[in-house]
């Protein structure tokens, strides 16, 4: 008797390849024009607050947009909405190019922008979580998690200090690059051969029912439920570390080059723990990723009032970030084999609204915080917050009970 026929690897799967180098250049992009935003902001209005509100425009999507986006991706073709996702956001930063040639954004432009590129990325973020098992294989999925989350960390450390330089060059050049990455990715989507939708029962009932059903399901899964409601409280004090950072150096006289390395090595930190990730997932139980996680960020955070040096800080936050992909391919994992096929996109989008959905109020909170206490007394409330976070994934039942691998969690 023949053999099966082995499925080729990753690295040959053109559908996959087209799919992740067109997203890991629209991140790049994302995160060139990341740093430029608080950088613009502070350097036409020398406020804090005023960062951290556009800050919030960009963020508050991630807790408006998420449902009524897994619906859309359920229920729409999912090939239309990245190349929609793709147009807009490049289309809404071309405004922003052309008034910062004729003169100086209104400040309630940037806002605006920011909102749109927030909302947009929810829908393409979105989809793609929902295509990729189109794509792949149901045995590549954890790799291909792990390419993923090297393509975010990647495009991380390289992003953010070449945004830092572009802004020194012009304002307005850190923003026609990231407006030409999104022309990228989307050459790429077009060029994608696969049925990114496959066979789907056709939409019954009102969009309110489907998004209920997808959060009702989610609420079942106590170790997914649990370990989203982590993620939203770290990812508000990440959101909320980033703006410390950059304008605690920026009052010790750190460059617009210098803050962007500084940010840019969690980058370096995140890539190396997406290629970490395989062999912790494979060594390490679920939940003692999720646990250590937290610990890690709680120990590592009040170090960074040890010093204003911006390359020591960054070192810092690379260690804090390399924790991140190990977390992210786990819970990936344990989603993908967990939900009905015809509910991921709304599942992912209730998942993506409970952890993402307080990184709005980081990004709003902190800016006032910054201009009450000033950059050490943030951090210091940061770092107690970071503490409390953990231990509440020490002591959660959900987490502690959790089954240890996704295959425990399948059958169970």
């Amino acid at each position: 008797m023949s053999e099966p026929p082995k499925t080729p690897p990753l690295r040959r799967n053109r559908d996959f390849q087209l799919l992740w180098a067109g997203e890991a250049v629209s991140v790049l992009g994302s995160r060139v024009s990341a740093i430029a935003y608080p950088l613009l902001v502070l350097a036409l209005t020398d406020s804090p607050a005023k960062a951290g509100i556009v800050g919030f425009a960009g963020t508050i999507p991630y807790v408006l947009a998420p449902l009524p986006a897994g619906a859309l991706v359920d229920r729409l073709s999912r090939r239309r909405l990245l190349i929609a996702a793709d147009v807009g956001r490049a289309a809404a930063l071309a405004t922003v190019v052309a008034t910062l040639a004729l003169g100086e954004p209104p400040f309630a432009q940037l806002v605006a922008v920011a909102f749109v590129e927030g909302t947009l990325f929810i829908l393409s973020t979105t989809a793609q979580t929902a295509v990729v098992p189109r794509v792949v294989p149901p045995e590549q999925l954890p790799a291909a998690l792990s390419q993923n989350e090297a393509r975010e960390r990647g495009a991380y450390l390289a992003g953010q200090p070449l945004g830092g330089v572009l802004f020194d060059v012009a304002r307005a050049v850190p923003f026609v690059v990231d407006a030409l990455t999104y022309v990228v990715s989307l050459v790429t989507v077009l060029l994608i051969r696969a049925d990114l939708d496959g066979e789907r029962q056709p939409a019954e009932g009102r969009v309110r029912g489907e998004v209920l059903e997808g959060i009702a399901w989610l609420w079942r899964q106590r170790f997914l439920r649990a370990a989203a409601l982590l993620v939203a409280a770290s990812n508000a004090l990440f959101a909320a570390l980033v703006l410390v950072l950059i304008v605690r150096t920026q009052d010790a006289g750190a460059s617009a080059s210098a803050i962007g390395v500084m940010v840019g090595l969690g980058g370096l930190g995140g890539l190396l723990g997406s290629l970490a990730a395989p062999p912790f997932q494979r060594r390490f139980a679920g939940r003692t990723i999720v646990v250590g996680a937290n610990w890690v960020w709680a120990l590592l955070l009040p170090l960074m009032l040890l010093t204003g040096n911006p390359y020591a800080l960054g070192a810092v936050f690379a260690a804090m970030v390399f924790v991140g992909p190990l977390w992210n391919v786990v819970l990936g994992a344990y989603t993908y084999a967990l939900v009905p096929a015809r509910l991921l996109g709304r599942v992912t989008s209730a998942d993506t609204l409970l952890a993402y959905g307080a990184i709005p109020l980081g990004s709003l909170g902190v800016g006032f915080l910054l201009e009450l206490l000033g950059g050490d007394g943030a951090l210091a409330v940061l770092s107690s917050a970071m503490l409390v976070v953990a231990l509440a994934a020490s002591v959660t039942p959900a987490i502690r009970r959790a089954p240890r691998t996704v295959e425990e969690a399948r059958a169970g």
